[in-house]
């Protein structure tokens, strides 16, 4: 009984141990990854400044104040809500480190959110664990090595491609993006196929209306956040009385 009891003791000693090591290594990695996502970050924000900059005081190209800002009114108005819902949306999956890697590369909702659900569904890794989060890191850093030095011939060679395209094959382009989004998304429903059903009814109601393209995307996230929560405390609620 004696032994019985310091193996249980040495067990459950050594479970926390473990987990103590990986909570103290996933805190260093994370260190890690916000000292080096913020020092690219902020040399890639510099580097794409300086242009500008450059081109506006050194050179005397400098349009005027008042076009760049009705410039940046009119981008803003579409675009600005994404500034902040990317970053919220895309966290829970990507992690600290795959954050910055995906907003450092750029294409995070052709290239990075799909390589990372595709990597964490392939070794079943769930987003928002240690696990995923490694997934999702290695994922983008390959698809992002893929992309910049295998693509890059392809992409010049398809260029010269589309110039020469009859315009029937042209008009289909614009359903690439809507496409590549509806297999993410069937990707995730198929776990939760309630959720997917209720995120798709939705998604179309919310585009029917009149609202602002700026806010549909808003509306549709908060509301299925919204009912998706409360469906998950009901069941909680009917677990607990039972």
């Amino acid at each position: 009984m004696q032994t019985q009891k310091l193996n249980g003791i040495s067990t459950d000693a050594g479970i926390r141990g473990r987990a103590e090591k990986e909570s103290f290594s996933m805190d260093m990695f994370h260190e890690k990854s916000h000292f080096w996502g913020r020092l690219t970050i902020w040399s890639v924000i510099i580097l794409s400044i300086f242009l500008p900059i450059y081109l506006s005081f050194g050179l005397g190209y400098h349009p005027g104040w008042q076009i760049i800002l009705a410039g940046l009114a009119a981008y803003a108005s579409v675009i600005a809500v994404v500034w902040v819902l990317e970053p919220i949306m895309y966290f829970p999956m990507l992690g600290v480190s795959g954050t910055y890697m995906s907003f450092l590369t750029g294409n995070i909702s052709n290239m990075c959110l799909p390589s990372a659900a595709a990597a964490q569904s392939a070794v079943g890794a769930e987003p928002g664990t240690p696990k995923g989060e490694i997934t999702a890191t290695l994922s983008i850093g390959a698809a992002s090595l893929v992309n910049k030095l295998l693509l890059i011939p392809i992409i010049i060679g398809g260029a010269i491609i589309v110039a020469n395209m009859p315009p029937q094959l042209e008009a289909v382009f614009p359903l690439v993006l809507p496409a590549i989004f509806g297999a993410v998304f069937a990707q995730f429903a198929m776990k939760k196929p309630v959720y997917g059903v209720i995120a798709l009814i939705i998604g179309i109601g919310v585009n029917l209306t009149a609202l602002p393209i700026y806010m549909k995307s808003l509306v549709c996230i908060v509301l299925t956040v919204f009912i998706c929560i409360q469906l998950e405390k009901m069941k909680e609620k009917k677990r607990t009385n039972k």
